[in-house]
């Protein structure tokens, strides 16, 4: 039974909403559940592409760090384990994957979204970009070469560096994004995005897919275990932890 997701088919395109809270946060279960659907959506005949989609307001806020604070060292093992899983299952996924991203994706967000193979933004004051340097957490090094997939390595770097988050239209200049759409219309524009995928040759599209995604997927999987120890490490720095309780006090707050 799906508790922070849930999917609907029509014409082929299954339509995968995150749904936790109002902003989609995700902790282990949330992180198992998406990867446990991919896998089933992946062997799933009837599905030919899917539509990822938030909620007006959030895509994802990312990681949820009030529940993640919590989770002793063999939890944290586990998520991280099971998160970088699901970057290479979403990477790897041979079908069209675009994302609706309908508002606030931040950090573990933008990482969702940039597994896609296309990515609309809803039109709004919505930041996307990857901020983990601010909060005091190192990213690995094959979610830098995810962002310079598609951004440049250069772009890449400074924003990683800066912590940048991007307006919809700062994240559509630099090909972090692909269209910037009002909100009322994203479905049905993700929607004819993928009618146009599905269009083409199936073996041909999926297999030149694979084909360009090959070398990240070998150097996620390369340094895989590398990355999981050094975020780990730098996690349970007293450092890290004042920031990310400052952090959490000020969520709690809200």
């Amino acid at each position: 039974m799906s508790t922070f997701t849930k999917t609907q088919v029509t014409d082929n395109i299954c339509y995968l909403q995150l749904d936790r809270g109002k902003s989609n946060a995700m902790h282990l279960e949330m992180i198992e559940e998406l990867s446990e659907t991919f896998s089933r959506l992946a062997e799933d005949e009837s599905v030919q592409a899917v539509v990822l989609y938030g909620k007006e307001g959030f895509f994802t806020s990312g990681l949820d760090l009030i529940t993640l604070f919590q989770y002793d060292e063999a939890q944290m093992r586990t998520f991280w384990d099971k998160f970088i899983s699901l970057i290479q299952e979403m990477v790897s996924f041979r079908k069209p994957l675009i994302s609706a991203i309908t508002g606030h994706s931040p950090a573990g967000g933008c990482v969702l979204a940039l597994c896609s193979d296309y990515r609309i933004m809803s039109a709004g004051e919505y930041i996307i970009g990857l901020n983990e340097v601010p909060v005091g957490i190192i990213v690995p090094n094959s979610i830098y070469e995810l962002y310079s997939f598609w951004i440049g390595s250069g772009n890449a770097a400074r924003f990683l560096l800066e912590g940048k988050l991007l307006t919809p239209q700062e994240g559509l200049s630099v090909g972090l994004l692909d269209e910037v759409v009002d909100f009322d219309i994203i479905m049905n524009t993700a929607t004819r995005k993928a009618k146009q995928y599905m269009q083409f040759e199936r073996h041909a599209w999926q297999s030149s897919k694979q084909n360009i995604r090959k070398g990240l997927l070998q150097h996620i999987e390369a340094t895989k275990g590398a990355a999981i120890d050094q975020v780990l490490e730098q996690w349970w720095r007293p450092s890290t932890r004042s920031i990310l309780q400052t952090i959490i006090t000020n969520l709690t707050k809200k």
